[in-house]
């Protein structure tokens, strides 16, 4: 990167003010060893959220809750987030963020499993947004079930798509690279799906779920 776009990235990354339950949230996910969305991220989140009018939301990859804080401060007040992690830890500090963010406990849904696991069972084609954030080596598993659950319209954030820098060198050929390079590839070539790579944080690869195409054969009933 060079000296202008490093200093670019920097200023984007601190330009979102963050309040104190964001805050405290960071401060949570750190003593638990967790690493959180960046700041430029979580305010992508927020606006994200609030263009797409989603009402239903899944999170793969609670934390500690700054980046359901910021998915919910961008939703309706009728919307619910569906979050999923497989540490009992990161969902109690999830849902004290929640809370002090003012969130009603019934706009919020923790649920402790793998999510490779979870995903599976949740109804197909029900949710207006999907966000992965967790256990990258099975970020193939998730985008392909996410892109399942997605109504049409429905808008899929993937972070960490860049992995930290390494998937736009191709000399990186480490295993995770490599997989983050498959992701992001199988995304473009979904015939089902439009999408977007931004630089923001360590990279948000964005897709939304296209209405099926109708048949012109068809005609509508009159």
């Amino acid at each position: 990167m060079s000296a202008d776009k490093q200093t670019n990235w920097s200023y984007t990354e601190a330009l979102p003010f963050e309040d104190e339950v964001l805050l405290r949230a960071r401060e949570r996910s750190h003593e638990l060893g967790v690493s959180p969305v960046s700041t430029g991220v979580g305010a992508a989140l927020t606006v994200l959220a609030a263009s797409a009018k989603a009402q239903t939301v899944v999170e793969v990859g609670t934390g500690a809750g700054v980046s359901g804080v910021c998915l919910l401060r961008g939703l309706g007040p009728q919307s619910v987030l569906t979050t999923i992690d497989s540490d009992v830890d990161h969902l109690r500090a999830a849902r004290l963020a929640y809370s002090e963010a003012g969130i009603p406990g019934n706009r919020t849904r923790t649920i402790s499993g793998r999510a490779a696991e979870v995903l599976p069972r949740l109804t197909e084609n029900a949710y207006d947004l999907v966000f992965i954030d967790a256990d990258k080596p099975a970020f193939p598993v998730y985008t392909e079930q996410a892109v399942r659950l997605l109504k049409p319209g429905g808008l899929l954030i993937v972070n960490g798509a860049l992995d930290n820098g390494r998937v736009a060198d191709p000399a990186a050929r480490e295993p995770l690279t490599n997989t983050m390079r498959q992701v992001g590839k199988a995304i473009r070539e979904n015939e089902a799906l439009v999408s977007a790579l931004l630089p923001t944080g360590d990279g948000l690869l964005l897709a939304v779920k296209l209405q099926p195409a109708r048949d012109p054969r068809t005609r509508p009933a009159r």
